[in-house]
């Protein structure tokens, strides 16, 4: 089956579930969190391979991850455990609002990474790194820790891939410039509304709590 065939079934696989990690967790992992994978091939063990013994739904998975993206109907960051992760618009709406102060308590590099962002969405990571001059290996640290925090803070969202090379770049936005008016609705809600509702998935909450409880001077 196509990606494109598949995009409709994983909207509403997402759009049921709330969030799902695109792919699984690796096995043995205590804490069972649901995938885009087991929605579409209950049962299937995925077997992440890319040479001629290669799952072809693997691959199929990997460009709809990207359709997902592009279409903008579901959200999708690098975000829990720092994997793939998309978001039904409710369960966005709430989780961006918990995060706020996630987002204003940004290290110096995260805001520069902002900052460009805010000017030109979307971008590759070559582009990013050129433009806030953290190209190099000297500098990977610096850059991975920066995109980890706009990541997790909901502040950058990807928005489907750019031509960069010989691999596709994942396209990096920032999130209230291309879903200005998600960000608009989030912004109405009170942070009571919005743990309330967040409530309604635990292991979000938990997760979106580990992440708050890491910035100074915030209280969950």
């Amino acid at each position: 089956m196509a990606a494109s065939r598949l995009f409709p079934i994983a909207v509403k696989a997402i759009d049921s579930a709330g969030w799902l990690l695109v792919f699984p967790l690796p096995e043995g992992n205590k804490i069972k969190v649901s995938s885009l994978w087991q929605a579409l091939f209950p049962k299937s063990k995925m077997r992440w391979e890319w040479d001629d013994s290669a799952d072809s739904r693997v691959v199929q998975l990997w460009h709809l991850r990207r359709e997902i993206a592009e279409s903008q109907k579901i959200i999708y960051s690098k975000w829990y455990r720092d994997r793939a992760t998309v978001f039904s618009i409710p369960c966005f709406l709430a989780l961006y609002r918990v995060l706020e102060p996630a987002r204003q308590t940004l290290s110096p590099d995260a805001r520069e990474i902002l900052e460009l962002l805010e000017y030109e969405s979307p971008l590759s990571t070559k582009q990013l790194r050129r433009g806030v001059e953290l190209q190099g290996k000297e500098n990977e640290k610096r850059f991975h820790s920066a995109t980890r925090e706009l990541w997790r803070s909901l502040a950058m969202v990807g928005i489907g891939e750019i031509d960069d090379g010989a691999f596709p770049s994942l396209a990096h936005a920032a999130t209230h410039t291309v879903f200005e008016d998600q960000v608009a609705r989030a912004s109405r809600l009170s942070f009571a509304d919005a743990w309330r509702k967040l409530d309604e998935w635990p292991e979000l909450a938990r997760a979106a709590r580990k992440i708050l409880g890491t910035n100074s001077g915030t209280k969950v």
